[in-house]
């Protein structure tokens, strides 16, 4: 550590330090140096002070630094195949104002970032806030990312190889950040509710199925960002059904909310969309909740894999089909158990987020403020403000 003033506003963000005292121990930087630097802190309004927190040996009284978590907003969207979930967050990364509304990904990059640009501009002026306070922008996409890019996305026509975080980044004069929406979901749900599980396996099954993986509390995205996509498995039941991917029989083409519809609607139940799926299974329809079930078994055959390779603590369930919990997850913890071996599901624990709907943006936001809020991004905010001064 060279002790910058970006250093020093992360040790203070995590709460590693939080008097000058505790942060010249740390960095081993002289009293005046921290100082000055904690003061650049102070004026960029990014921390604030309560002070007469210890007792004084003569002088100033100690006093205990925190950061302004109203310094300044991120922007947070989770993208799905027919849905856009939007977010201004504060620098705690809770929701100020969100929004929802029914989009379709495969409209393209132009139209989905034009919405999504308005949607943004929308919810600062509801917020009372302008671009000026952006700080940082998370997105999460339903397929593989790397470096801000899409990744020959399957349901994402003309997205691969597109610059969102780059145009984002400069609709608003902010560092933005893509990911892949299984795993921003999964960081939100570990860093929100779940810390203390350093090995975790989130899967959505919402119109498609896919997982984000948690090991040593570190997000597992694999090369391309494809780590997780257990979507793309072959499921353990015979059938010609064609994925996205091109190949026939997997996992996403048989057990996601869009087989689901697809199944139903065979059987002459009227459904349209994952929600209509989840409605029925809430009404107590036999046959959705059959084919929920079913789904969960196949699910959950899949992750029995996952089970065996990365030996998490615990399987979370999120996505829309999720809200169907109980045949969901009878069917998942059935294969689960039935298909891992004893010693990989003496501890395992298999349940639902607690984030619910609200994972992605949350996960989103949290991957924005790592972004943001890192030493080399403060340094620099604070260097373009000195300037401006």
């Amino acid at each position: 550590m060279t002790g910058t003033a970006g250093e020093i506003f992360q040790l203070i963000r995590l709460g590693d330090a939080v008097t000058r005292i505790e942060i010249i121990e740390a960095t081993g930087l002289s009293r005046s140096t921290v100082v000055a630097r904690i003061g650049s802190l102070l004026a960029a309004g990014l921390l604030s002070e309560t002070l007469e927190v210890g007792r004084s040996t003569g002088g100033r009284p100690p006093g205990a630094l925190s950061y302004n978590e109203e310094a300044g907003v991120v922007l947070a969207a989770d993208l799905g195949a027919r849905h856009g979930r939007l977010a201004v967050c504060n620098l705690a990364g809770v929701a100020l104002v969100e929004d929802e509304q029914a989009i379709r990904i495969a409209d393209g990059p132009k139209k989905i970032l034009n919405w999504l640009g308005t949607g943004f501009d929308e919810l600062l002026a509801a917020a009372g806030r302008g671009r000026s306070a952006v700080l940082g922008i998370g997105v999460g996409v339903p397929g593989p990312v790397e470096a801000g890019r899409p990744v020959q996305p399957p349901i994402m026509p003309g997205w691969d190889g597109y610059p969102v975080a780059d145009e984002m980044a400069a609709r608003f004069g902010a560092p933005a950040v893509l990911e892949r929406d299984v795993n921003a979901m999964a960081l939100g749900e570990h860093r929100a509710h779940r810390p203390e599980l350093r090995n975790m396996v989130f899967v959505k099954v919402g119109t498609g199925i896919g997982a984000g993986v948690i090991c040593d509390a570190q997000l597992l995205r694999g090369n391309h960002g494809r780590a997780g996509d257990i979507g793309h498995i072959r499921a353990i039941q015979d059938s010609d059904v064609l994925c996205t991917c091109g190949n026939r029989g997997c996992v996403g083409a048989l057990a996601s909310g869009a087989a689901m519809v697809r199944e139903l609607r065979a059987n002459g139940v009227e459904a349209s969309s994952t929600a209509d799926v989840v409605s029925l299974v809430n009404a107590g329809h036999a046959g959705a909740t059959h084919h929920v079930r079913e789904a969960g078994r196949l699910v959950g055959a899949a992750l029995a894999a996952v089970v065996s390779v990365v030996a998490p603590t615990a399987i979370v369930v999120g996505g829309a089909l999720a809200e169907a919990s109980e045949p969901l997850l009878a069917g998942i913890r059935e294969s689960v158990y039935q298909r891992s071996s004893p010693l990989a599901t003496g501890e395992l624990r298999i349940f639902t987020s607690r984030l619910g709907v609200h994972a992605g943006v949350v996960g989103a936001a949290t991957l924005a403020l790592d972004h943001a809020l890192s030493p080399s991004r403060v340094d620099e905010l604070l260097a373009r403000r000195e300037q401006a001064a």
